[in-house]
């Protein structure tokens, strides 16, 4: 596993106490300077202008390292659709096809069929549901990406390319913020590039391009951490509520937010002004109760959701070492088709890497990141078999920095890195894009 940076603990990693405001209108700290007042330094700076000043500002807040990591993403999109286009000549649906699919047809594949299922039709067409022979169990899914995915799809006829487009702004926000974070924890000026780096050629890197769920959930989920980091909790409670709209672990982040308020509260010691803001941390609970209280409404189980995991993914609650062993014969036993077995072989990889990933959070007293992994841990490993660890891995942030901290420290980790999660997630990119499981 990783070794996170024997930099800053979460408290050094948070900036500190804010400086003096700066007033709009002189440029400097305190009140405004009268004009008959101002001498050559009191230039009140540029006077707001239309909206396009606007689009300026928010784009000067790109900084030049935002902009070298999104170079990265970009090449790498680049590469994966690339490697899409092969795929649909390579690897046709048909043997002895003479034609292609369609250009975009490899991404729409498993899950992402749901979702537009979901976009297109809602929860319950025509009076069906889980008492429908053959009900496919969409329930299980949470609303945020699907009606992402239905207004994006007003301007955007093409129910794909929609959710291609979604995958592509929010990764491109999520990469930013990742990169950021690092930088905020790690010393090394090459934190932020190096950790956007790994992430992107991790193993499971094609579903933050696909119309899966993983990039709308870290634009939000990142920038959530990113901004409980600067204490700005207001801030971080909306964006984690906006989140837990797309995702269940949503409510895995709330927590870690939740615990890295209160140990910040109390480390600066700041009474009554600081724990006024722990309403805020509640909020993110409010999406997952009010789609709990529309699928009781409809179906007349609050836990809907839930059961409709149970039914068509196997995720009815076992022990952690019964999940282990049914997951481990799958993988070895013998009962599984050769890709199946292969896929539930990386979910047991992924187990052992999210353990560890744990172990090293506890044991730095990574408390707030070490409550996030272990509740992922938790929710994914409690199953009859493990699905989608994997594919999980993309929403551990603290994992990418540990490796990124580890492969500055030791420069050659990252060539061992890229020399072996290159070719397997080539191999993951082809198996889902030729419509095989993949996690």
């Amino acid at each position: 596993m990783t070794t996170l940076s024997p930099g800053p603990q979460p408290s050094a990693a948070l900036p500190a106490t804010p400086e003096p405001r700066t007033s709009v209108r002189s440029g400097r700290r305190g009140p405004a300077v009268p004009p008959e007042r101002r001498g050559p330094d009191d230039d009140p700076g540029p006077i707001p202008g239309p909206p396009g000043g606007r689009f300026r500002r928010a784009a000067a807040r790109v900084t030049p390292a935002d902009r070298a990591v999104l170079g990265l993403y970009l090449l790498t999109r680049i590469s994966l659709g690339i490697t899409a286009h092969l795929a649909r000549w390579l690897f046709p649906a048909r043997s002895g096809a003479r034609e292609t699919a369609p250009v975009l047809a490899p991404f729409q594949q498993w899950d992402a069929n749901h979702y537009l299922h979901l976009a297109r039709d809602g929860y319950f067409p025509a009076g069906t549901g889980p008492w429908t022979e053959g009900w496919d169990n969409r329930e299980a899914f949470f609303p945020g990406y699907p009606l992402t995915l239905r207004a994006v799809h007003t301007v955007v006829p093409d129910w794909t390319a929609a959710g291609l487009l979604i995958s592509f702004v929010a990764g491109a926000v999520a990469v930013v913020a990742l990169a950021r974070i690092a930088r905020a924890c790690l010393p090394a000026e090459a934190a932020g590039s190096r950790t956007a780096v790994l992430f992107l050629l991790s193993p499971c890197a094609v579903f933050l391009a696909a119309g899966y769920t993983e990039a709308l959930f870290l634009a939000f989920a990142l920038p959530a951490w990113l901004a409980a980091m600067r204490h700005r909790w207001a801030l971080a409670a909306v964006l984690t509520t906006l989140g837990t709209t797309v995702r269940i672990s949503g409510l895995f982040l709330a927590a870690a937010i939740g615990l890295l308020f209160i140990l910040t509260a109390v480390r600066e010691r700041e009474g009554r002004r600081s724990w006024r803001a722990v309403g805020w941390t509640l909020l993110p609970a409010l999406p997952p109760a009010a789609y709990s209280w529309y699928l009781h409404a409809h179906t007349g189980d609050w836990m809907a959701w839930k059961h409709a995991q149970e039914r068509g993914w196997y995720r009815t609650f076992h022990t952690p070492w019964e999940a282990w062993a049914n997951t481990w014969t799958g993988a070895f036993g013998q009962t599984q088709t050769t890709g199946y077995a292969l896929m539930f072989q990386a979910e047991l990889a992924a187990m052992v890497v999210g353990i560890a990933l744990a172990a090293v959070l506890l044991y730095r007293r990574r408390w707030p990141e070490a409550v996030y992994v272990v509740l992922s841990l938790w929710a994914l490993g409690t199953s009859y078999w493990y699905t989608s660890i994997p594919r999980a891995t993309l929403l551990w942030w603290p994992l990418w920095i540990g490796l990124a901290a580890l492969s500055l420290r030791h420069p050659w980790f990252r060539t061992a890195y890229l020399c072996v999660a290159t070719p397997v997630t080539t191999l993951v990119s082809l198996t889902f894009l030729t419509g095989r499981w993949a996690g």
